[in-house]
């Protein structure tokens, strides 16, 4: 099967700084994190005293079709069920 990502929620972690969410493969989720590094190398900046929390959703959100385009290569290339994207997967 194809690694698919029905389900469009989202959650930042303030501890792991970065945010995770979800794919499927058939019936089997697939959990991915992505660095908060990864988010600000891709062009969104971070930081400064906004909502660092909707800052990150809000990073995420506008590069969601990347973000599931890296992670459904990194899942092709070695299937497990989770992963944590960096800045390094975006090369």
């Amino acid at each position: 099967m194809t690694l698919a990502f029905p389900n469009l929620s989202r959650s930042f972690d303030p501890e792991r700084n970065g945010v995770y969410f979800i794919g499927h493969d058939g019936m089997f989720q697939i959990r991915f994190f992505i660095e908060a590094e990864a988010l600000a190398k891709n062009g969104i900046a971070l930081g400064g005293k906004a909502n660092v929390e909707t800052a990150y959703l809000s990073a995420f959100d506008g590069l969601r079709i990347s973000i599931q385009n890296v992670a459904g290569r990194v899942y092709a290339r070695h299937r497990r069920d989770s992963y944590t994207l960096t800045a390094a997967d975006f090369r």
